[in-house]
């Protein structure tokens, strides 16, 4: 049972990480010589990104609201269907 809520959780926190680290990116706007966060793990070959664009931040934190909200809902369910299982073996 536990393994059916794991995804949906796990989707919440990967939600939240990327609202946090855009959060965080738009903090930093002021600062210069910052290099912008990304939740994801970067590719060693890879140079991160230095700018950091308001207008993709804004798109970044808005599309981690989304999914934050479909998780919850994939959670809701989840829950919901176990109490009316529950609900039916008893």
């Amino acid at each position: 049972m536990t393994v059916a809520f794991s995804t949906a959780l796990s989707g919440i926190s990967s939600a939240n990480e990327r609202l946090r680290a855009s959060a965080a990116n738009i903090a930093n706007l002021a600062t210069s010589n910052q290099a912008r966060l990304s939740p994801e793990p970067t590719n060693v070959d890879q140079v991160p990104e230095r700018e950091i664009n308001p207008a993709n931040e804004v798109v970044e934190q808005q599309s981690a609201a989304y999914a934050f909200v479909a998780n919850l809902k994939v959670l809701q369910t989840q829950i919901n269907t176990t109490g009316a299982l529950l609900d039916i073996k008893a």
